[in-house]
C-alpha cells in the first residue's frame, strides 16, 4: 500500500507498558515551553503590518510611500517591490538559519531548556533595537538578533514538547507550539490594527511589544524542568528517571526509561551526528523530516500570505485599514485551525490531515489565480464583492494550512528522528525551514510583481507535488512512542528496501 500507515503502538517494542497521568507539573512544562512559538508567531504577524504602515514607510522607504499613494486604491502588483524592504523581513530568517547550528550544539550538550533561554534573551534585545531604530541598519541588526532568538527557540521547543509528551497525546501536545505561533500572529495583527492609528510612532510600539513574549519565555524557561531524554543523553540517569517520574505522574516508568537509556547509549556512541544523518538507516528521516517537510511547509505559499497579508491586500486595491482588518481575519483562521488540529490529529492521524487539506489548498490557489487573471488587471479598482470573495478564499486556504502543513510541519520531524541524531536532525529541520522562509520572504513581492496571478498557480503546482510526497513516503506516526518510530521504516513499502529489516541496525553504516 502506497504510503502505508500500518502499525499501532501496541505492536511495538515496550509501548504497551508505558504509563502516564496528566499532572499540573506536566501542563506547566508544556505551556511554558510552547511560549517559544509566540516569538515566531508575533514576528510573522507584526512584520507585514509594519511594512504597510505609512509612518514606517515615510521614515525608511519614502519612494515606496510615494508610489503607494499614487496608486492607493488600484491594483498594482509591483506597489511594494523593493529588495531592501523585503530584506527587513527576510534578514531575520537568514540569521535564524545560521544560528541553528549553534543551537544544535547547545541543545544537545546543555539541554533543551538552555536553548529556550538563549533564544528568549536574543529576541528581547532584537526587539529593543528595532523599536529604537533611527536608520535601516539598526532595523536589520535588530532583525538579525530576533532571528537568532527564533533559531534557538524553534530548535528546542518542538523537541521539548515531543520528548515531554506521552505517545498517545504527543500530536496534540506538540501542536501547542503551533497554537502559540498562531496566537502570536493574531495578537500581532490586532496590535498593528491599533498602532496604525498612532502617529507617527505606532510602528515602534508594534516592534517593541515583541519584548513581552520574550520576557514571558525567559521567566517561564528559568523554572522549566529539563526533559528526561536530554538528561539521560547527558549521562544524568538518576535525574532523568526522577524527571520522568515527575512528568508522567507515576512510579511505573521502568519500560519507558529502559527505552530512553538504550536510545541514549546509541546516541553517545555517535560522535558525528550530522554525518550519521547521511547513513542508510537514517535516510527516511533525512529525506522526509530534515529536507522534504520543512521545505514544503514554506512552499505552500501560506507564509507569503502571512508575511505580506496587509501589503498583498493593498496591492490588490484594499485601503490600509481594510488590508489590516483582512489580515486579522486570516490570522484568526489560523488559531481556529490549530485548535481543530490539536483536537483530532491523534485520532485521525497525520496523513489524513496532510492529504485532505492539501487537496483543498490546491483548489483554493487555482481559484485565486483564475479570479485575478479574469476579473482585473493593473491600474483598476477592486470591486467590493470580488474583494470579499478573495478574502474568503484566502481564509479557507489558511484554515486548511493551519490544520495540516502548519502544525504537522513541526510535529512530524520532531517525532521521527532517533535520539542519536535528534538534535542534529532538528537543527536541519529549522535550517531548511528558515532558508525557505527567508527565500519566500525575499522573493514573494518581486514574484508577485513579475508573475502576477501566476504566483498562485506556481504554489498550486507545488502543493500537488508535496501531497504526492506525503502519500507515497510518509507512514502514519500517531500514537507511536518516539523511541520506536524507527520500526515504521522497516515495515514501509518503500523505505524497508533502504533501511532493511533491522537485523543489522548498527551505529555505523554506509551512506
Amino acid at each position: 500500500m502506497a504510503g502505508g500507515g500500518f502499525t499501532d503502538a501496541g505492536n511495538l517494542k515496550r509501548a504497551h507498558l508505558y504509563e502516564y497521568r496528566i499532572t499540573p507539573y506536566f501542563i506547566f512544562a508544556c505551556i511554558v515551553a510552547a511560549l517559544g512559538g509566540s516569538l515566531f508567531g508575533y514576528d510573522l504577524g507584526v512584520s507585514g503590518g509594519v511594512t504597510s504602515m505609512d509612518d514606517f514607510l515615510i521614515e525608511f522607504f519614502p519612494k515606496i510611500y510615494r508610489r503607494k499613494q499614487k496608486h492607493l486604491l488600484e491594483t498594482d502588483y509591483c506597489k511594494y517591490d523593493n529588495q531592501i524592504l523585503t530584506l527587513f523581513t527576510s534578514s531575520l530568517y537568514f540569521a535564524g538559519l545560521v544560528s541553528t547550528f549553534g543551537a544544535s550544539y547547545v541543545t544537545r550538550t546543555k539541554g533543551r531548556r538552555a536553548s529556550i533561554l538563549v533564544g528568549a534573551v536574543s529576541f528581547f534585545f532584537g526587539a529593543i533595537l528595532n523599536a529604537a531604530a533611527v536608520n535601516i541598519w539598526m532595523l536589520i541588526i535588530g532583525r538579525i538578533l530576533l532571528g537568532v532568538g527564533i533559531g534557538f527557540g524553534n530548535q528546542a521547543v518542538p523537541l521539548y514538547l515531543s520528548e515531554t509528551a506521552p505517545a498517545k497525546i504527543r500530536g496534540a501536545v506538540n501542536q501547542l507550539f503551533q497554537l502559540t505561533t498562531c496566537l502570536g500572529i493574531l495578537i500581532a495583527t490586532l496590535i498593528n490594527y491599533g498602532t496604525d492609528k498612532i502617529h507617527p510612532w505606532g510602528w515602534r510600539l508594534s516592534l517593541g511589544l515583541a519584548t513581552v513574549p520574550a520576557i514571558l519565555m525567559f521567566i517561564g524557561g528559568y523554572f522549566l524542568p529539563e526533559t528526561p531524554n536530554s538528561l539521560v543523553e547527558q549521562g544524568k540517569l538518576d535525574e532523568g528517571k526522577k524527571a520522568l517520574i515527575k512528568i508522567r505522574g507515576t512510579q511505573n516508568v521502568d519500560a519507558e526509561f529502559t527505552d530512553l537509556v538504550e536510545a541514549s547509549e546509541a546516541a553517545r556512541a555517535v560522535k558525528h551526528p550530522f554525518r550519521n544523518l547521511l547513513q542508510r538507516k537514517n535516510r527516511p528521516q533525512l529525506v522526509i523530516g530534515a529536507l522534504g517537510i520543512p521545505a514544503f511547509q514554506q512552499l505552500t505559499g501560506n507564509n507569503s500570505i502571512l508575511f505580506y497579508a496587509p501589503v498583498m491586500f493593498q496591492s490588490l486595491g484594499f485601503g490600509s485599514g481594510a488590508a489590516l482588518y483582512s489580515s486579522v481575519i486570516t490570522s484568526a483562521m489560523l488559531v481556529l485551525a490549530a485548535l481543530i488540529s490539536m483536537a483530532f490529529v491523534d485520532r485521525l492521524g497525520r496523513r489524513a490531515f496532510f492529504l485532505e487539506a492539501g487537496t483543498e489548498m490546491f483548489c483554493y490557489m487555482v481559484i485565486v489565480a483564475i479570479t485575478l487573471a479574469l476579473k482585473f488587471g493593473e491600474g483598476q479598482e477592486l470591486p467590493k464583492g470580488l474583494g470579499i470573495f478573495l478574502v474568503i478564499i484566502i481564509c479557507l486556504f489558511v484554515l486548511a494550512y493551519g490544520r495540516s502543513w502548519g502544525p504537522l510541519g513541526w510535529l512530524v520531524p520532531s517525532e521521527i528522528f532517533p535520539l542519536e541524531t535528534r538534535s542534529a536532525g532538528q537543527s536541519m529541520v529549522v535550517c531548511v525551514n528558515l532558508f525557505f522562509t527567508a527565500l519566500i520572504a525575499q522573493c514573494f513581492l518581486a514574484s508577485l510583481c513579475h508573475l502576477k496571478y501566476g504566483i498562485f498557480l506556481l504554489f498550486a503546482g507545488l502543493i500537488l507535488i508535496m501531497s504526492s510526497f506525503i502519500f507515497f513516503l510518509l507512514p502514519e506516526t500517531k500514537q507511536v512512542p518516539i523511541e520506536e518510530v524507527y520500526l515504521l521504516w522497516q515495515r514501509h513499502w518503500f523505505w524497508k528496501n533502504i533501511v532493511g529489516d533491522g537485523s543489522e541496525r548498527k551505529l555505523e553504516g554506509n551512506p
